[in-house]
């Protein structure tokens, strides 16, 4: 093959379909970084949670004794869950498995959610914003899987599994969202002393 010759093999394809995907969603989030518009709700939200008097807790919830943040190990719960429940949806005979296990990820959130609106206070600008697009589409997450709960309380199983799915998307995108913050933007480690 010359060099001048386009690959439309199958794997070129998909390759080239990847990297497309993945130019848009970095755009995305350098775009959501720069945006200034929720500047005055984040810093008026940011300094609510710092006057919370916490005390040492405030520390063990952004993990200083482990010298990285709590947050990210108190997720595993409920996407854990959440994620097993949707594995579970497909076994004959597991409905009531899946829906215990919804509900124990939806009562694992809230540890999570308050480690993370600890850490999320003192993060600068640019992290702050996607972070907050972090907690909104945990929101996202929550109410659906409320929602499945409830279906599947219900005996509506498959309207249960449809909010799942939902539910899913939500942590999926919540997850990529977090995985910019840490990962990206560099969040991560705090200091032991």
């Amino acid at each position: 093959m010359n060099s001048h010759t386009l690959d439309t093999s199958p794997a070129a394809r998909q390759t080239a379909g990847l990297d497309t995907a993945s130019t848009w969603w970095l755009t995305t989030l350098d775009r959501l970084e720069r945006t200034t518009g929720a500047d005055p709700a984040i810093r008026v939200l940011q300094r609510a949670i710092r006057s919370v008097p916490l005390g040492r807790m405030r520390d063990l919830m952004r993990g200083r004794p482990l010298g990285h943040p709590v947050h990210p190990v108190l997720v595993h719960v409920p996407i854990g869950c959440w994620l097993s429940a949707s594995v579970l949806d497909v076994v004959p005979g597991a409905k009531h498995a899946s829906t215990t296990l919804t509900a124990v990820g939806l009562a694992g959130v809230a540890p999570a959610a308050v480690a993370g609106w600890v850490d999320w206070a003192d993060l600068p600008p640019e992290q702050a914003r996607v972070g907050l697009a972090h907690a909104v589409s945990n929101v996202a997450a929550v109410v659906c899987y409320a929602a499945s709960l409830t279906a599947r309380l219900r005996g509506r199983s498959a309207k249960g599994r449809l909010w799942s799915v939902g539910g899913l998307t939500a942590v999926a995108i919540s997850g990529a969202l977090g995985g910019h913050v840490a990962y990206r933007q560099a969040v991560g480690a705090h200091a032991t002393t």
